[in-house]
């Protein structure tokens, strides 16, 4: 465990160049509303996981029948494409158009479903390591798959070329130098989630954790709540000790790079942050945390037994919270209120 105080809180960017992360929840659920797929997920008291006076999960394991809240970010993008050019729904509306993407897990089907909904063809790229069984759901939401390199980031510049060669769209959940648009809208998608729990929690939280990979999750749900609760929570981002690259940013006062050894927290194994992102949670964080595998690994049974079994990836808020060495730390104390978010299935 390694605990970071934001000491850029409520300043400026870190990369300066990056927007911030938006806040237009009215324009997500506008378009969301045409969908029938997008139903509210629920929010669960959990509070008998840790001594919190309550621990509410926002459930995002039955997102839109994909199971993670990355229904919300890649379809959304292309749901917005299909809306600039047809009414809503058309399964023919983007006929023609072809999304590239490089993906480890979920993102990679939130491309494919969204494509398969539009009518638009879906490339995914997927390192060697991937297993198989993921490439048979991307499979089956009609999307091509091809393997590429030993790694997320060989995939990702095999992914990028091919868009350029192919005169294809690329569709990253990152955002870097000169790539910003589309991943800004796609974490404008993820403020469904971040709504629903703004609307179902019974009262102002006084933390809220939030794993992070890029910190697309994380910055656009700091981001809003925010917007609708100021200062009144406290917002932890937790990573994996593998992959501080948001943690490492913090320090540096700048984006870099965070190496490491693999992590069981695949999702969150991100050695770069995206730059809207990061510059969202130098703005809105108070606390970068980073957990070792074990210390995520040991909640997972607690966590099933509870009905709320997820990943590594998925709990690793919620983990950091059921640890009394993190809430000791960090302040947590009997009466607080605290906001997760279980980001995935279990697998």
């Amino acid at each position: 465990m390694k605990i970071t105080l934001n000491p850029h809180r409520g300043g400026q960017k870190l990369a300066g160049s990056a927007p911030y992360p938006s806040i237009n929840a009215a324009r997500v659920a506008d378009l969301l509303a045409q969908c029938p797929a997008a139903g509210e997920t629920a929010l669960v008291d959990a509070k008998g996981l840790a001594d919190v006076a309550n621990l509410w999960v926002k459930d995002e394991r039955g997102r839109m029948n994909l199971g993670s809240f990355k229904a919300l970010g890649a379809a959304y993008v292309i749901a917005r494409h299909a809306a600039d050019v047809s009414d809503l729904p058309a399964e023919t509306t983007l006929s023609g158009r072809t999304y590239v993407t490089a993906s480890a897990g979920n993102h990679g089907m939130s491309v494919a479903a969204g494509a398969r909904i539009f009518g638009a063809d879906a490339v995914v790229y997927i390192a060697e390591t991937v297993p198989e069984g993921f490439a048979d759901r991307l499979r089956a939401q009609n999307a091509t798959v091809v393997r590429h390199g030993v790694d997320y980031a060989a995939s990702m510049q095999a992914a990028s070329q091919a868009a350029q060669d192919n005169g294809w769209t690329l569709l990253s959940d990152s955002s870097w130098e000169g790539y910003f648009e589309l991943p800004h809208t796609l974490m404008e998608g993820y403020l469904q989630m971040a709504a629903e729990a703004v609307r179902q929690c019974p009262e102002v939280p006084t933390h809220i954790m939030l794993q992070a990979g890029v910190g697309g999750l994380a910055g656009a749900v700091a981001a809003y709540a925010r917007h609708v609760w100021g200062d009144a929570p406290r917002i932890i981002v937790v990573e994996p000790d593998a992959a501080p690259a948001l943690q490492a940013s913090i320090e540096a006062g700048a984006c870099v790079f965070a190496d490491g050894p693999d992590s069981i927290m695949g999702r969150l194994d991100c050695k770069e942050p995206s730059l809207i992102a990061l510059n969202g949670l130098a703005r809105d964080a108070d606390v970068f945390l980073t957990l070792t595998d074990d210390e995520v690994a040991q909640h997972l049974p607690a966590m099933s037994e509870a009905g709320v079994a997820t990943t590594a990836s998925g709990g690793a808020g919620v983990a950091a919270v059921m640890n009394p060495d993190v809430r000791a730390e960090l302040g947590i104390g009997p009466d607080a209120r605290v906001l997760c978010f279980l980001s995935e299935v279990a697998e």
